[in-house]
């Protein structure tokens, strides 16, 4: 094989970004992706829902490394290389234009990940990058400066540089590969995943979307605020799921069994909120409870809380006994769940763990232990919560790796 090959292992944003950007930066640099499925880009694909959540607005280092449970502080030290505003640039100046939604999560202005895949293949074909599929790599080891990488039918491909952005795997064993050169994986678990309550009421308003609650989880320092979908199984949405993110670790170690506290009105404790019921019902004392309620929730989930809370729906608010009236109370802002297990959003699998932080240079993505090889993406021990952090991630680790790799081979 001719001097100067680059291998990226795995085809998905991160692999991609490397590759495409690492052939263009060093055009004598033979490239070849790795893919061990059938598909490229599945995450791409689906993520925000066939949108593709490409960034996010924020354009603070400082603020951004706050949306990452892991890994925080080594981003800090990448997004100075390459950041949200490269991010926006790179797919400017390639005729794909972002747009900001409300809550400041950016998607292409078509509504469609397609164009985002579309302009990767384009990218991958300018610049000649090659894509192997159904290759998956068993193990590979480093004989005379060269990379020796080992696939399942046991053929063997040379190469000088190798990059892993393989994404996260589920289970430790399946990180044994990379442990052949040496390093650390920090145990993956599950990030982003929804809460199952099984056979709680709740389950019965399917559907229901609450735009701003806060959720906590009992007896830890866990919190999120944002809205909440309440599905067939239990909750999801925003402010679960970031939930999920920050209590990734803890909440594996008590096995997904907690008790979730949530807080439909955020404006109100359950101090205030009792204030806010005494002029409530002076204001409104002649009608019926079922039919006024004013803290702008959906209207099924108001008459469920009437309901938990024994409130008889046709009694005027003026006649509310104090002991239902403190029930409803506390159920408005301190209504507690049982949770046992999770549901795991599986197109959007995001792990948890992956190789050790401090066995990786941010400056170039390279091994600390191992020349030549470099990591981008999942497959290290960093992740954001949703909202295109993770996407960022990816483009920010797989560039510089790109431009590490393409610096180092032109010499």
């Amino acid at each position: 094989m001719n001097k100067n090959c680059l291998v990226v292992i795995g085809g998905g944003a991160a692999g991609f970004f490397c590759a495409v950007n690492a052939a263009r930066l060093n055009p004598l640099l033979r490239v070849i992706i790795v893919e061990k499925s059938s598909k490229l880009l599945s995450k791409v694909k689906v993520s925000g829902g066939g949108r593709c959540n490409v960034t996010h607005a924020c354009y603070s280092i400082a603020d951004m490394i706050k949306k990452y449970p892991r890994g925080g502080s080594f981003l800090k030290k990448a997004f100075h290389h390459f950041f949200t505003t490269d991010t926006i640039a790179w797919f400017k100046e390639r005729d794909v234009d972002l747009k900001t939604e409300p809550d400041g999560r950016m998607f292409p202005v078509t509504d469609s990940s397609q164009t985002v895949i579309d302009c990767l293949m384009k990218e991958v074909n300018r610049y000649h990058v090659e894509i192997l599929m159904n290759k998956e790599v068993n193990g590979f080891s480093r004989l005379s400066d060269k990379w020796h990488l080992l696939f399942a039918n046991d053929t063997i491909m040379e190469a000088d540089y190798v990059c892993i952005a393989s994404g996260g795997y589920p289970k430790s064993v399946q990180f044994e590969w990379l442990q052949q050169t040496g390093h650390t994986i920090e145990k993956p678990v599950p990030s982003l995943f929804t809460f199952n309550m099984p056979g709680n009421a709740i389950t019965g308003l399917m559907g229901v979307t609450v735009e701003n609650v806060i959720v906590k989880i009992a007896g830890t320092k866990l919190a999120e605020q944002g809205p909440l979908l309440i599905t067939h199984w239990g909750m999801s949405g925003p402010a679960i799921l970031k939930l999920s993110a920050w209590g990734a670790r803890q909440l594996a170690e008590n096995n997904y069994t907690f008790t979730a506290i949530v807080n439909w009105a955020p404006a109100f404790n359950e101090q205030t909120l009792k204030d806010k019921f005494q002029q409530v019902r002076f204001d409104i004392a002649a009608q019926k409870i079922s039919n006024r309620n004013p803290f702008s929730l959906p209207q099924r989930l108001w008459q469920y809380l009437l309901q938990q809370s024994g409130v008889n729906e046709d009694m005027r608010w003026a006649d509310l006994p104090a002991k239902e009236q403190n029930r409803l109370i506390k159920n408005v802002c301190a209504q507690e769940f049982s949770v046992k297990g999770k549901t795991t959003f599986k197109e959007e699998f995001v792990t948890a763990g992956g190789i050790l932080l401090n066995e990786i240079d941010y400056n170039t993505m390279e091994s600390r232990i191992t020349p030549n090889l470099f990591f981008c993406g999942e497959v290290m021990d960093t992740d954001g919560v949703t909202g295109g952090f993770n996407f960022q991630n990816a483009w920010t680790t797989g560039f510089i790796a790109a431009k590490a790799i393409a610096t180092r081979s032109s010499k």
